[in-house]
C-alpha cells in the first residue's frame, strides 16, 4: 500500500486535466466501431477540443460521420506516464466523452463529460472549468525537466529527502523524482514491496523554467538548513550558555 500524503498547492483537476491532454503523444479511442490507438495524430485547441487526424478509411470516421451530433459518439482515453522510470508509471488517466464533427479533413472532438482518474481516486471534471482552464506551464518541458534531475542531479534528489518526513523514507531502497509542476515537485518512494509519493511544494508558483529553478534552489537550501537539525539546536543552546 501507498503512503497518504496531502498535496499541498497542487493544480486543480481541470488544470491537471488540460496538462494530460497537452502532454499526451498518443490515445485511445473507443466508439461504435471499435476501439483504435492513435500515436502521433492528434493535436487540442485552445479551448480543449481535440482534433484528430485519421485515415479516410477509418471505422471511427464513419461512425462520427453517422451517429447524431450531440449525442456521445466516442470516448477518448490519455494516459499521463512518468517520464523517469519508476514503480508504476501511471500518475493519471483522463477520460473525455463527448462526439466527433467532420472538419477541414479531420475529426473535430468535442468533449461532453470529463474524468480524471489520480491516485487519490477519479473525479469528474465540469466541462466549462475544463475548457476555460489552461495546461501547466511546464506541462511540456516537464519530461525533459524530470529526465535531467534524474540522470544528472542524483545527489541533489537526495538531498531534498531530508525535507521529508523520516517515516515516509523508511525502508526506502529508491527515491526517483516523479512530476514537476508549477506549484510544487513530487518524489516517488519506492520499497522492496510497496511505494508513495511525496510532493515538496515551492514557496511560489513557478510559471518558466529560469522560475523554477530558482524554486528548485530555494528547496535544496532548506534541505541543507534540515541536515543536521539536533546539531543546530545544541549550537544554539550552547551559545545561549
Amino acid at each position: 500500500m501507498g503512503d497518504s500524503h496531502a498535496w499541498t498547492a497542487a493544480p486543480a483537476a481541470a488544470e491537471q486535466a488540460r496538462s494530460v491532454l497537452a502532454a499526451a503523444w498518443s490515445c485511445a479511442v473507443t466508439a461504435e466501431g471499435g476501439r483504435e490507438e492513435f500515436v502521433g495524430a492528434h493535436s487540442v485547441t485552445d479551448d480543449g477540443r481535440v482534433l484528430l487526424h485519421v485515415p479516410e478509411d477509418s471505422a471511427l470516421l464513419a461512425a462520427a460521420v453517422c451517429a447524431p451530433r450531440g449525442e456521445p459518439s466516442a470516448v477518448l482515453e490519455f494516459a499521463d506516464v512518468a517520464p523517469v522510470p519508476v514503480r508504476g508509471r501511471i500518475r493519471a488517466r483522463l477520460w473525455l466523452a463527448g462526439w466527433f464533427a467532420v472538419a477541414d479533413g479531420h475529426l473535430a472532438f468535442r468533449p461532453t463529460r470529463v474524468v480524471l482518474r489520480r491516485p487519490s481516486g477519479a473525479v469528474v471534471v465540469d466541462v466549462d472549468e475544463f475548457t476555460a482552464a489552461a495546461p501547466d506551464p511546464l506541462a511540456l518541458a516537464e519530461a525533459r525537466l524530470l529526465t535531467h534531475l534524474a540522470d544528472c542531479h542524483g545527489d541533489a534528489v537526495q538531498r531534498l529527502t531530508r525535507l521529508v518526513d523520516p517515516e515516509s523514507l523508511h525502508g526506502a531502497v529508491r527515491v526517483r523524482p516523479l512530476a514537476v509542476d508549477r506549484h510544487g515537485l513530487t518524489l516517488r518512494i519506492e520499497r522492496v514491496r510497496d511505494h508513495g509519493d511525496v510532493r515538496l511544494p515551492f514557496h511560489a508558483p513557478a510559471d518558466e523554467i529560469a522560475q523554477l529553478t530558482e524554486r528548485v534552489h530555494v528547496l535544496l537550501a532548506q534541505a541543507g538548513r534540515a541536515s543536521c537539525p539536533r546539531a543546530l539546536q545544541r549550537q544554539r543552546t550552547d551559545g545561549d550558555g
